[in-house]
């Protein structure tokens, strides 16, 4: 088996795809190196002796510096390197547009065609708070709504999408919360929802009702606790009402390009930008090419990959939103006194990242190469077909959120780490590495580790069936472990 992986001519450093000893000596190409230390699998070795502050290249762009000297066959890490970022930046257009195309095929979905005209890969009943103050109430209702209905009838999921806000929030964050509630109780993968409400709150259910524009009023409802005797009884009546209008939908053939898709990462490690990001990045140009949509969100793991996304911008009208998200990001890291480059996160570090470049370069892989057609601010709407970008941070939980909140029905997440957590969409886990998917089955979806030894275009058609099988309703790991949440940004004040 091959033990080094160099994923550009112009790299420095390549990633060792299987533990290498102290001394043991690797024939790479036409060079053999001497290892002299050991290297943990998905960590880098050097190709090249290195002097103080050489950039260090991978991917074929720099992922920071080197620190003091470094020798030919040398662990590259977090102890001898350092990211080259530091604040705002300024920006030229040069348009690099070299999409991979893929023929168009005539594949289709099973999925629940909406009135609006949108389609949901899932019909779930949502139960909406307005305010976290009734969460708990919300998860009485749906306790005791399940226990008279063990068969759920055309409903794929039930759930409570719980936060703690909704009151005592000012400006952005208020907005914030009840955009995002909105896009929840307004999301095609929902057959019905009950907007659920205290009274007193500042999110108040009148105006949100109000917001909500043209609805299904048998599809939606809405309660307001402090406004009748019993919220739990008043509740089971209204789903039970919801539950009747929903008897009769059926799921119907729907072409692939009404697919929406989601692309995100966490807990990355070394095989990340090798295995299954690349097959999210084949994935996202084969749905683009058939009609399709998709989404690349995580701003702070943009920085340092930022100028090749710019570069693929359809217009200088969208090149000049992309600055505007990524300045405007950087501000916010430093308007709170916190550095851009504050990550990778531990678990990136154990994993084999080393600085925010090796990271982003990794992450940006999701995206593809197709031309990036829109800039969505956090708790937009999908406006276009074809690779948007969605302003949001790398929290999991939250971009994760953000992405289900904009339309898509589903979110490809890849981890090197492995996490249990999920949206309130399908959250498909693509382990990057061979152990994770063995070890982790009840959390990952499906395994990118043989991308290693098997060419992408085999594993691209398995991921295809497969994503196409979930759209048709196989439940993803998240969903059969009843872990579906919702996580929504905060930047200010609470009162």
């Amino acid at each position: 088996m091959q033990r080094l992986m160099k994923m550009n001519t112009r790299d420095t450093v390549a990633v060792a795809l299987s533990q290498i000893k102290a001394g043991e000596e690797i024939q790479f190409g036409d060079h053999t190196y001497t290892a002299r230390q050991d290297i943990p699998q998905g960590h880098k070795i050097a190709l090249i002796d290195f002097a103080k502050d050489d950039i260090v290249n991978k991917y074929g762009y720099p992922i920071g510096h080197a620190t003091t000297e470094i020798s030919k066959g040398e662990h590259v890490h977090t102890h001898n390197i350092k990211t080259n970022l530091a604040g705002e930046e300024n920006y030229e257009y040069h348009p690099d547009l070299q999409p991979v195309t893929y023929p168009k095929r005539q594949l289709t979905f099973d999925g629940y065609r909406r009135t609006n005209g949108k389609v949901g890969i899932r019909n779930d009943l949502f139960i909406v708070p307005t305010v976290g103050c009734v969460n708990g109430i919300a998860e009485m209702i749906i306790t005791e709504f399940k226990s008279t209905h063990p068969e759920l009838g055309s409903f794929d999921n039930i759930t409570v999408l719980k936060h703690p806000y909704g009151c005592s929030q000012l400006g952005d964050d208020h907005r914030m919360t009840r955009s995002i509630l909105l896009d929840a109780v307004n999301h095609p993968n929902a057959g019905g929802v009950l907007v659920f409400g205290l009274g007193c709150e500042n999110n108040i259910v009148a105006e949100f009702r109000t917001m909500l524009g043209d609805y299904d009023d048998s599809r939606i409802k809405f309660l307001v606790a402090q406004e009748v005797g019993n919220e739990v009884e008043a509740g089971l009546a209204l789903l039970e009402e919801i539950f009747i209008a929903a008897k009769d939908d059926r799921r119907e053939p729907v072409p692939i390009s009404e697919l929406n898709v989601g692309l995100k990462c966490g807990g990355s490690d070394g095989f990340s930008g090798i295995t299954a990001n690349p097959l999210l990045g084949a994935f996202s140009d084969f749905l683009i090419a058939q009609g399709g949509t998709t989404v690349l969100t995580e701003v702070p793991e943009m920085f340092g990959a930022e100028k090749m996304l710019m570069a693929r911008a359809e217009s200088r009208e969208v090149y000049e939103d992309i600055v505007s998200l990524i300045n405007n990001f950087k501000q916010y890291f430093m308007s709170h006194g916190e550095p851009v480059y504050e990550n990778p996160s531990p678990g990136n570090k154990a994993g084999g990242i080393s600085t925010l470049e090796d990271k982003s370069l990794g992450c940006t892989q999701k995206a593809g190469s197709a031309p990036i057609v829109d800039v969505l601010q956090y708790g937009e709407k999908l406006r276009k077909k074809g690779l948007s970008l969605l302003q949001a941070p790398g929290n999991d939980l939250v971009a994760s959120s953000a992405l289900a909140a904009s339309d898509c029905q589903l979110v490809l997440f890849t981890t090197g780490r492995g996490t249990p957590f999920g949206s309130f969409v399908p959250t498909v886990k693509v382990a990057t590495n061979n152990d994770l998917y063995a070890n982790k089955k009840h959390w990952m979806d499906f395994n990118a580790g043989p991308l290693l030894e098997t060419p992408m275009n085999i594993v691209l058609e398995q991921f295809i069936d497969y994503i196409i099988a979930v759209a048709s309703g196989q439940k993803t790991q998240n969903e059969k472990n009843e872990v579906r949440e919702l996580a929504i940004f905060k930047t200010g004040v609470t009162l």
